[in-house]
Order: C-alpha cells, then sequence, then structure tokens
C-alpha cells in the first residue's frame, strides 16, 4: 500500500475543524483495543449537581482592582508594553467575506498570563485585550465572535472584550485544556482525571467523564467529520476515542500500536501534540521523546514514524492547501518540515527559529504561510516560496524574552523608550503604538548561525549593562552608546536605522601597552552628541569622537586622597589603577566631566584640558550618578541606602534622601516636568531591592509618595514631557507605564510615611476592559485637596469694614444709570427701509401683498403668553431673597455682586410686593451687621430708597423696618467715620515728624 493511497489525501478540512462540530455523520469505527467499560453512574455527576447561574450582569470587574484599594498619590496604573504572549498556546481563526479579494482574514488570540490580546494576522495590529481575571489562564479558545479561555476553575466567554458567560468547575478543579464544537464546551482537569462538558447555550453541566486509572488526559482532539467524537490522549502514550452524547469509550489505542519503545527506555513517553491532517481518519501524534507518528484511527495503523532531535515535540500542524507537509516543534526553539509523500523525509530543519520553546504553530489555510508562537514572546509567520523551499521569516511581533533590566526615555517628546534586556537584545519600544516597536539589528546572524549550527541568541552581544545617548545629530551620524557585561568594548548604535553602529570602541586598543585594561563600566554621550565618553573598571576614561570615531581625550583619575576617619581607623587601603568607574556625566555645555567611583569620590575634570578640578569624597560607595543637565543637580546614588543630591556648580551636597534600612538602590530617575510644575528637576523617584518606589521633593527634602509593587522594579525611567513612569520589573518581559497624576488634576504634596504604603497591582495591557480604558486618566482626583496657604478670608477681622473689591464705576454706574441711559438715548427714531426685502412673505392672491400682519399678530400672541409665564415664575433673585430664613446671606449678595449695574436696577424695579420689600431691607441690616460689602449696601440702599421709597412711607407695616436700618446706618457711619478720622490723624502726624 502506497503512502498516498494510506493517507487519502482528499484536499483541505476546514480550519474550523477542531471547533465547530462536524455535520457529516459516520459510523463508530470498529473497537480493536481491549474492551473499555462504560462509566458508572457514580462517575457521572446526579441531577443534584450543582449549577452555575446565568449571569445577568454585562461586566464584571477584575477582583485584582478591588483587592488593593489604597491607591499611590502620585502615580497611576496606566498599561502595560511589549507584552506578546507566553507559554500557552494561541488560536487562529480564518474569515472569508464574500466578493473579498485580499484573501481571508486572519485572527490570532494568545495568552498575556491573566489577560488575552486579539491580533490581527495581516499586519499584526491589536484589536482588542481582555480583562484581567483573577487566576493565570491556563487555555484559550475561539468560537465565532466569542473568546474562550480557561483560567482555575472557570471557563469564560467573552465577546468583544467584555464577559457574557462563565462556567465553574463544580469538583473545584483547575482546567488545563478546552475544546468547541456546536454547543458543547469541553474541559480536561489539571490532574488528567476527568472531562467536563457544558452545554453552552443553557448553560449547564452536561456530564461529566472519569477516566480509569492508568489513563491520565492531557491532549483533546475532536477528528474531522466525526460526530459527537472526541479523541483523547494520555501521559501514558495511550489515546482514546469518546463518544460525549453516550459518555462512552468507543475505542482505545494502546501505547505499543504509537510509539516505539526502546530497551534504553522501557517507560512510555508521554504525549504532548495531536493534530488532524487534511486526510480523513488520520491524525499526528506527538510525543516528549521527540517521535512523531502518523496515525489511521479507522484502519487502528501506524502510517508513519519520523523522530526529531533537539527537544521534545510541543506542536504539529498539517499543511493544508495541497501540499502534504508535516511542521513540528520542539522545546529547544527548532521548526522541522517533513515530507509525507516520500514516507516522512526530512524537508528542512530550522534552528533556533525561535529563543525559546515554540508552544505552538498552525498553517493558514490554503495558504503556504506557517505561525509560531514560543515561550520568547513572540509570534512569527514564516511563508514558503515553494513546496520543496526552506521557509523564511514573513512577519513577526515580538518583545523582549527575558525581564529587562534598563530602561531610558529616548528623545524629549516622551513617546517611545530603549529597553535592554538579559536576552542580549536593544529594542526601540514605542509607547503610542506598538507596531513601531523593533529590535536594534545586530547584524546578520541569522546566516552565521546557519553556518555555525549555533542558536541566534549565542551569537548575540552580551546583555547591555550601560546606555547613552543623544538625539542632537540622530540624523547624521550613530546616536547611541553601550557598554556589555565583562567586555572591554564599547558599542555605538543607530536609532534612525534601526542597527548597529559604525564604530566599536576597544579599551585593549586604547589602553597604553604596559597598562592593564579592564571592562568597561559605564558611557556617557554629550548633549550636543559629537562625543562619546566610556569608564572602565581599571579608572581609566576614554573620549572619542561619534562621527569619525577617532580617540580624543584620556581623563586620569589618579589615586583616591583618604580622609583623616579613614586613615585613623585604616578601612581603605588605596592601590593606584583600582578605581572603578561606576558612572559617568557631563554637563549641558560641555565645560566638566564628572565621574562617580566605587570607593565614594565623585571627581570633577575640566572637558577641554582633561585636568582633574576636584574630588568630593562620600561617605559611602557610589553605584550610579545621574545628571539633570538644565538645572545642574547630580543625583548619587549610595551604598547606604541614601541618594545625595550634588550642585556641579558649587560642587557640594545639597540634599541627603534617605530610602529606609531595607533594599539595596536600584535604579533613579527625575521627572523633566513643564514649566507649570516646577522643571528644575523638582522630584526625584527612586526604587529598591524592598518593591517600594519612592517620590521625594527636592526643594523640601521631603517623602511626598510611595507605593509598594508586587515584584521589584529594576529600572525606572521619567517621561520628558513629565506625563508617564515607566518602570521594568524582575519577573516580567514588560515595561509598565504609570500615568503621573499630577498632569492631570490637583495633587497635594504633603509628607507621607514609611508606614502608609500603598499595595499596588501592576498595569494590564490596556489598563482596565475595554469600556474603561481611560479611567487611569479621568478618574485621578483625590480627597484631600491641597490647601491654598496665600488664599485671602473674605473677612480679616470681625470688627473691620470690607469692601467688596469691585471696581468703583460699578456702583457709580448704577448711581447714575438713569442719567446714562438719558445721555444714550438716540436722537432720531429708526427709519423704514425704502424698499421690502425680496424675502418677505407674501399672501396667496392675484394682488401682490405681505403677510406681514399676520406675522405681527402671531409675535403679539407670543409675547403675551411669554409675559403670563414671566409673571408666574420667579427669579433667580427672588429665589434668593427668599432663602434668607435658612441663612444664605452670602449666595444672595455673591449673586448680586456677579450682576451688570442694569441687571441690578432690573431686579430691584422687580420687587414690588410689600413681603419683597421687607425681605430686602432685612438682607440690608444683616450685611451691614456682618461688616462686609460696605460701599455696595450704601449704594443698594440708595436705589433701592429711590424706587420704592414712596411705597415705604405709605405702608405702617414697613416703618420699623425702616426705623431699624436707620438706627443701624448712623451707627455704621459713626464708626467708619471715627476710623477715618483716627487714620488720617495718624498719617499726619507721621508726615509732620518726617
Amino acid at each position: 500500500m502506497s503512502t498516498a493511497r494510506e493517507l487519502r489525501f482528499c484536499g483541505p478540512v476546514s480550519g474550523t475543524a477542531t471547533t465547530n462540530a462536524s455535520v457529516e455523520s459516520r459510523k463508530d469505527p470498529p473497537r480493536r483495543g481491549p474492551a473499555m467499560a462504560a462509566p458508572t453512574e457514580s462517575d457521572i455527576l446526579d441531577d443534584n449537581r450543582p449549577r452555575k447561574k446565568t449571569r445577568t450582569g454585562s461586566k464584571r470587574k477584575s477582583t485584582k482592582s478591588t483587592q488593593h484599594t489604597a491607591q499611590p498619590r502620585l502615580f497611576a496604573p496606566f498599561r502595560a508594553l511589549g507584552l506578546i504572549t507566553n507559554e500557552i498556546p494561541f488560536c487562529m481563526q480564518t474569515r472569508s467575506h464574500k466578493g473579498a479579494t485580499d484573501g481571508p482574514r486572519i485572527h490570532i488570540l494568545t495568552c498575556l498570563g491573566k489577560s488575552w490580546a486579539l491580533w490581527e494576522g495581516g499586519k499584526m495590529t491589536l484589536l482588542f485585550v481582555g480583562p484581567e481575571v483573577e487566576d493565570p489562564i491556563s487555555c484559550v479558545a475561539m468560537d465565532g465572535d466569542a473568546v474562550w479561555c480557561a483560567s482555575g476553575v472557570h471557563a469564560i466567554k467573552y465577546i468583544r472584550g467584555k464577559e457574557v458567560l462563565r462556567v465553574t468547575n463544580p469538583l473545584g478543579s483547575t482546567l488545563s485544556s478546552l475544546i468547541l464544537f456546536g454547543s458543547h464546551l469541553l474541559a480536561l482537569t489539571e490532574d488528567g482525571t476527568r472531562m467536563l462538558i457544558w452545554d453552552v447555550s443553557g448553560p449547564s453541566l452536561f456530564a461529566t467523564i472519569h477516566f480509569d486509572i492508568g489513563f491520565t488526559a492531557a491532549r483533546m482532539l475532536h477528528p474531522a467529520t466525526y460526530l459527537n467524537k472526541v479523541l483523547v490522549a494520555s501521559r501514558e502514550g495511550q489515546m482514546q476515542l469518546w463518544n460525549i452524547r453516550t459518555q462512552t469509550c468507543i475505542h482505545a489505542i494502546s501505547t505499543p500500536k504509537l510509539l516505539t519503545i526502546s530497551s534504553s527506555s522501557p517507560l512510555p513517553s508521554p504525549i504532548v501534540a495531536l493534530a488532524q491532517s487534511p486526510a480523513i481518519d488520520v491524525v499526528g501524534v506527538g510525543f516528549m521523546s521527540g517521535e512523531i507518528s502518523v496515525y489511521d484511527i479507522r484502519a487502528d495503523e501506524r502510517l508513519m514514524r519520523m523522530f526529531m532531535e533537539g527537544g521534545g515535540i510541543r506542536a504539529l500542524c498539517f499543511r493544508s492547501d495541497g501540499n502534504p507537509v508535516l511542521a513540528s516543534v520542539s522545546s529547544l526553539g527548532h521548526l522541522a518540515l517533513w515530507d509525507l509523500n516520500a514516507g516522512g523525509r526530512l524537508l528542512h530543519l530550522v534552528r533556533g527559529a525561535h529563543d525559546g520553546g515554540i508552544t505552538s504553530a498552525e498553517w493558514v489555510p490554503g495558504q503556504p504561510v506557517l505561525i509560531t508562537s514560543g515561550e520568547d514572546n513572540s509570534v512569527k509567520q514564516w511563508l514558503f516560496d515553494s513546496p520543496t523551499a526552506a521557509p523564511r521569516l514573513l512577519k513577526l511581533r515580538a518583545g523582549h524574552h527575558a525581564p529587562p533590566h534598563l530602561i531610558r526615555y529616548y528623545g524629549e517628546d516622551g513617546k517611545q523608550l530603549l529597553t535592554a534586556s538579559a536576552d542580549r537584545s536593544l529594542r526601540y519600544t514605542s509607547v503610542v503604538r506598538d507596531s513601531r516597536s523593533f529590535e536594534l539589528s545586530q547584524g546578520s546572524l541569522a546566516r552565521k548561525a546557519i553556518t555555525l549550527s549555533k542558536s541566534l541568541s549565542s551569537l548575540k552581544f552580551p546583555p547591555v549593562t550601560s546606555i547613552s545617548f543623544s538625539t542632537t545629530r540622530s540624523k547624521d551620524w550613530d546616536d547611541v552608546l553601550t557598554a556589555h557585561v565583562d567586555e572591554p568594548l564599547v558599542r555605538s548604535w543607530s536609532v534612525l536605522n534601526k542597527r548597529l553602529g559604525k564604530h566599536t570602541w576597544n579599551y585593549h586598543e586604547s589602553s597604553k601597552r604596559n597598562t592593564r585594561s579592564g571592562i568597561v563600566k559605564c558611557v556617557c554621550v554629550t548633549e550636543c552628541g559629537n562625543f562619546g565618553i566610556a569608564g572602565s573598571s581599571t579608572g581609566e576614561i576614554l573620549m572619542w569622537n561619534m562621527q569619525s570615531g577617532i580617540k580624543r581625550k584620556a581623563f586620569k583619575l589618579g589615586p583616591r586622597l583618604q580622609t583623616a576617619t579613614e586613615i585613623l581607623n585604616a578601612k581603605v587601603e588605596t592601590k593606584k589603577g583600582d578605581r572603578v568607574i561606576t558612572g559617568l556625566a557631563t554637563d549641558a555645555l560641555n565645560r566638566v566631566v564628572i565621574a562617580s567611583t566605587q570607593d565614594g569620590t565623585i571627581n570633577f575634570f575640566d572637558f577641554h584640558t582633561t585636568k582633574l578640578q576636584h574630588t568630593l569624597t562620600l561617605s559611602a560607595p557610589v553605584s550610579s550618578i545621574n545628571l539633570h543637565r538644565s538645572s545642574g543637580l547630580l543625583a548619587a546614588t549610595c551604598g547606604d541606602m541614601t541618594v545625595r543630591v550634588i550642585d556641579i556648580e558649587t560642587r557640594r551636597v545639597v540634599r541627603e534622601l534617605v530610602c529606609g534600612s531595607k533594599g539595596r538602590i536600584l535604579d533613579i530617575a527625575r521627572p523633566f516636568l513643564l514649566a507649570a510644575f516646577s522643571p528644575d528637576s523638582r522630584w526625584i523617584v527612586i526604587t529598591s531591592l524592598d518593591s517600594i518606589i519612592r517620590t521625594f521633593d527636592i526643594p523640601t527634602s521631603r517623602l511626598i509618595d510611595a507605593f509598594r509593587v508586587p515584584s521589584t522594579a529594576t529600572s525606572i525611567a521619567f517621561s520628558p514631557t513629565g506625563d508617564f513612569l515607566a518602570t521594568a520589573h524582575v519577573d516580567s518581559v514588560g515595561v509598565f507605564l504609570w500615568a503621573n497624576r499630577a498632569q492631570f488634576a490637583e495633587v497635594g504634596f504633603r509628607s507621607v510615611s514609611e508606614e502608609d504604603l500603598a499595595e499596588v497591582s501592576m498595569p494590564s495591557m490596556q489598563g482596565e476592559v475595554e469600556d474603561e480604558n481611560l479611567e487611569a486618566l479621568t478618574a485621578l482626583t483625590l480627597e484631600d485637596k491641597p490647601v491654598d496657604v496665600f488664599s485671602t478670608p473674605p473677612q480679616l477681622d470681625g470688627d473691620l469694614v470690607t469692601l467688596t473689591l469691585l471696581p468703583r464705576s460699578r456702583w457709580q454706574t448704577l448711581l447714575n444709570l438713569e442719567v446714562i441711559e438719558q445721555r444714550n438715548k438716540p436722537k432720531e427714531p429708526p427709519k423704514k427701509p425704502e424698499q421690502a426685502p425680496f424675502f418677505l412673505p407674501t399672501l396667496p392672491g392675484v394682488e401682490h401683498r405681505f403677510a406681514v400682519d399676520q406675522k405681527q399678530s402671531d409675535a403679539t400672541d407670543k409675547k403675551a403668553r411669554f409675559d403670563k409665564a414671566m409673571a408666574k415664575s420667579k427669579s433667580t433673585f427672588e429665589k434668593k431673597l427668599a432663602g434668607l430664613d435658612k441663612g444664605q446671606l452670602d449666595d444672595l449678595f455673591d449673586y448680586i455682586k456677579s450682576l451688570s449695574p442694569a441687571a441690578i436696577d432690573v431686579e430691584l424695579r422687580s420687587l414690588v410686593t410689600l413681603d419683597h420689600h421687607r425681605q430686602f431691607l432685612r438682607a440690608l441690616k444683616q450685611r451691614l451687621l456682618s461688616h462686609r460689602d460696605f460701599e455696595g449696601i450704601q449704594t443698594l440702599q440708595n436705589v433701592f430708597l429711590r424706587l420704592h421709597g414712596d411705597i415705604l412711607v405709605e405702608n405702617v407695616e414697613l416703618q420699623l423696618e425702616l426705623k431699624e436700618l436707620l438706627e443701624l446706618q448712623k451707627k455704621e457711619s459713626a464708626r467708619i467715620l471715627e476710623l477715618l478720622s483716627s487714620s488720617l490723624g495718624t498719617l499726619a502726624f507721621v508726615r509732620e515728624t518726617m
């Protein structure tokens, strides 16, 4: 029997065969294995089993956001960058639309730990990010527009990023694998003893299948065209075919039929991969030992056997565009292609296709494109130009596959970061759009790796230990310098060209022959971008030209001078040439070069003459320095848990900031704020090994913010625009952004103590769920608003008279309003237009007539109705006047002071009832007793008596109010005149004496 006939290739099977139920019915294959007893009633849950109730809410918030109620004062979690995928296999879905000419649309679903991300496969752009769940996600699946993920004991369904359904394992064990077809959801428990079946249309738990002892389920596969059948593989190397409707095992396949057991390893190898082939009844089985079997379920025989060297099998997939090719991936990152027409001959082996283990691989249906994802935080697409050609990398989306330990903002707009990681890569990360991120090229390493048969990561440069840049001349030549672990080399990079630069400076070649050269510890690029400086472990400081690469200067450090205390205690024994340079910096004008050493000194060199001008000795070793060039402040991180701020002009320590007693300081950063928010290095943000991020206010030396994160932050960087703080952590491959609250709301900069620490969760891929994406920016108000100590109270003292602080012309206009109106009265009435405009409405008929009278009558009716409505309603002035009994006197006079003189006059004229007059007279008396708004009260009193004096005199019930107002007015006027006379006398005495 030939291989082609054995495989019976019948064209590509739909890409959704593993997720949708087959509509074609097939008879059960003959049972060739040992008889399997059907599960008993005790193995299947009875009708009293607990059922998950249908969720009525449309949104479920993550419990992670509710666990920690305390929030940091200055920073709010915003989002995470650089997260693509993890070790969980991805899920792919293709969609074809009628009339589409650009091919099917590809959707890729990846796992991000406790959330998921949906990518568009054409351009690898991010479509959705799911909300975070309580437990890490163990499996993801797609069904139409729905996304399913297994998290702990739950299987959760999302539509467009919103949770719509959740089913729970009643047994309480963790779910490890999901498979969907039709209206059923199948899940395996983590211990591999049970399979749970839900009817998601209900939803309700349909059945539970309990496997026999000695069969630990690990993988599931729905064979194409098999109705209600599922193939289950075990860790013991066996397979069973189950009918989920009847919950019976139809067929069992033993290990000897699938795997070749050698005498050296008698124990069977676990099955770790299952794949459906385009040929009906044929599946691919991958083992942890590296063996691959192509098995016919119906014929119950193995058709082919292959063996992949270099790690165990992690995933299998069959090409579906008519070419019989099987792709397999290994735990060491290798990709192998097998020709099935040639009996499983190896076509190509791509070593190091990923920098870590490859966890999943899928062929795009009907296309020569293979998509792989791995533990290296990357998703790659491989294109095959011909059936036998080697694959070439088509597209990829990747991030760091080891936690970054050094991050710095690049440029002055705060939209990009330079990040270095232990994976030996230097990456450019965009804050605005993930598709703009890339890794700076280190040369044609892929070709070298193929030639030398080595992995790609082993040929990369060692991890970066120091980085410096200047964008001033980035368009002309290289603008970035790096130092690497245990290397005497300094390398230049070009961000514009996305690659390694032209120059690599070697300390062995630049140093003298008789002197011992060490490794490079730190680098610095001047503000102008013309010079690069590097310091070594032997105390050498060299300067090169960034354009030509020529060595320009050398700075001699010399021996360290001991202090009197060190001489008495004999703590330090200095030797020439043993001083390790830990930090370098230059000022903005290239006048001074600053170098810090591990023995606790800050050295100031003249930039042009290279002479040592001054040495500042500190009481603790200096691990790093960071210079704020615009303000001239230098932050030195010392080994005694203290950050010392040094003024480079006076060369003295101006601030000492103590960061607790636990944990070594790892990194420091300073905000480059805008002019309104003190741009001259107002804050210093510090991270240490105790997982606390502290913010100090430099002018006051106060700790104004401190919060604890779940893992230690190894590096931090503040945006040049002051809007975000970027952090890198020891247990994550992403870069996390924190929004600066001071940019979006008023924040009180009061001192905080180390005991008032807020436990803050890490930012997620998008901050919150989809409709709360900007919550970190819109809800940044704080409860404790700052108290303005410079605000003036409404009244200094109760015995003093306070004026309204309004212009004098306001009250003079109100007093003389009638005179002003008469003066501004027009001399002539308005004239009628000579000819009526052509657009006036006309009446129907032979004679040409305008419909003016009808319009005027309508306007008159509307005016009458409006006047009636206004008569029934109360104005704002009347409402505030009626609120005097409730103690709203200040509201009334604040409203009066906000009106124009004409509006005040109208409001006073509208007081037509006796109750209004009585209330206004009481308001004037109460305001006089409060000694506030004195000139305003006099003006209002003058105008009110002039308008309504005749009514007040005629009504006896208002006489008592008038008498009380008169007595109070005389008393206050006399007091004011007495105070003025006293003040004038004092002023006259002072003038005469001087």
